[in-house]
């Protein structure tokens, strides 16, 4: 009993603006109701084809990558809680139509402008877990957001399927009011973070303001810019859990393979939800790249197993393993960028990380479709065991030469 009080003590004493950037995640996250159902609104109520609705859930993966290093610009420029506020509540108002009009065209324009909002706040929400909280509390902190949400996100789908399939209006109805929700919390709670606690707190010599624009301060951060590329091939790997894995599942279970692949994700959402304050506790203090070089050895047990084993037990097993290594990366990203980046420039770096992390997703479905094409899918798991030992040896010579 002791040692379970002792772990969920890593989240007690976090300043008050924290645990309100957590309920307003949990909040929001709960009530992303359209998102997830994007593609099934596209298809079934829209009535668009396949083709044309996979061009469209490409583009919200395109049209978040400006929108994040836009959003990362203002949130520097105009201040974190601001750039939060307007683009949340432009994201929420732009679903609104959605419920009251059933013209085709205006509905998806107004899911791609939610969209752009969605992307242009969130490097603002982790610039100001980096501007609330000292160095060695920011995995703490940046643990307690992602566990927000998942939190959110395993609930949020049950009641988003029963407004799909009864009441579709409230789909987009209950998404705007969540966030406007989470709006007012973050609005009467938490102070502007980047004027007053960047400019009085500036704990590590990296975090020092730069008078240089934020392309050239990139550029004489060179240890940056290789986590930045080696952070690729993380994303390259983990993209796989959505796009591999499941051919996989389906080459393993025939006709169950989608039902057994759920399963499987839900298995990941839970060992988040369960493992987070756990893995958090014994790895906080640990250097955030000694985090990554686990999760890269995770990555390799976890994912190298699929291609080995055709057990669903040892399917789960795998599943845990892997969900480890999406922990530690989640939590160590936010740490290592904010740790390394000028506090002027925060949000503009957290953009760029994000921006590496889609390029990785892009890259890994794009090459992956390749690979198995030319190769098949049973070798493919080697290559992603391989992918994932050279991003582990890269973090590891990277925190060589970072020193403490």
């Amino acid at each position: 009993m002791l040692t379970k009080l002792n772990i969920f003590k890593a989240y007690k004493g976090l300043p008050k603006s924290m645990y309100i950037l957590f309920i307003a995640q949990v909040i929001n996250r709960f009530g992303d109701f359209v998102m997830p159902f994007l593609t099934l609104y596209l298809t079934v109520k829209v009535g668009l084809s396949t083709e044309f609705t996979g061009f469209l859930v490409m583009l919200t993966s395109i049209i978040n990558m400006p929108a994040s290093l836009l959003g990362g610009y203002a949130a520097d420029k105009f201040g974190r809680k601001k750039t939060y506020l307007y683009a949340q509540g432009a994201a929420a108002l732009a679903l609104v139509p959605c419920a009251f009009l059933s013209n085709a065209y205006i509905n998806v324009g107004c899911l791609m402008v939610s969209t752009f909002f969605g992307g242009f706040l969130r490097p603002a929400m982790d610039a100001m877990v980096a501007d609330i909280l000292p160095p060695e509390k920011r995995q703490t902190g940046y643990a307690l957001e992602y566990l927000g949400i998942n939190i959110g996100v395993a609930l949020g789908p049950l009641l988003a399927g029963m407004l799909f399939k009864r009441m579709l209006p409230l789909l987009f109805i209950g998404d705007a009011i969540t966030s406007f929700i989470a709006v007012f919390l973050v609005a009467t709670n938490i102070e502007e973070t980047s004027t007053i606690q960047s400019a009085k707190k500036v704990y590590l010599e990296t975090e020092k303001e730069e008078k240089k624009n934020a392309f050239l301060a990139l550029l004489e951060r060179p240890k940056l810019l290789v986590f930045f590329l080696v952070y690729i091939i993380f994303s390259i790997i983990y993209t796989q859990h959505r796009f591999s894995l499941p051919l996989t599942m389906n080459d393993i279970f025939g006709d169950d393979g989608t039902q057994k692949f759920s399963l499987l994700m839900s298995t990941n959402a839970f060992t988040v939800i369960g493992l987070t304050v756990f893995i958090t506790s014994f790895t906080s203090k640990l250097h955030p790249l000694a985090n990554m070089v686990l999760a890269g050895i995770t990555y390799a047990i976890g994912f190298g197993m699929v291609g080995y084993v055709d057990s669903m037990l040892l399917l789960i097993v795998s599943t845990v393993i892997w969900t480890i290594g999406e922990i530690l990366v989640t939590t160590s990203f936010g740490v290592y960028v904010a740790n390394n980046s000028p506090s002027n420039y925060r949000a503009t770096f957290n953009a760029i990380g994000s921006i590496s992390w889609s390029v990785g997703s892009a890259a890994g479905t794009y090459l992956a479709g390749l690979y198995i094409k030319q190769f098949g899918l049973s070798s493919l798991w080697n290559v992603v065991i391989l992918l994932s030992l050279i991003a582990s040896v890269m973090m590891g010579m990277l925190r060589r030469r970072s020193g403490k």
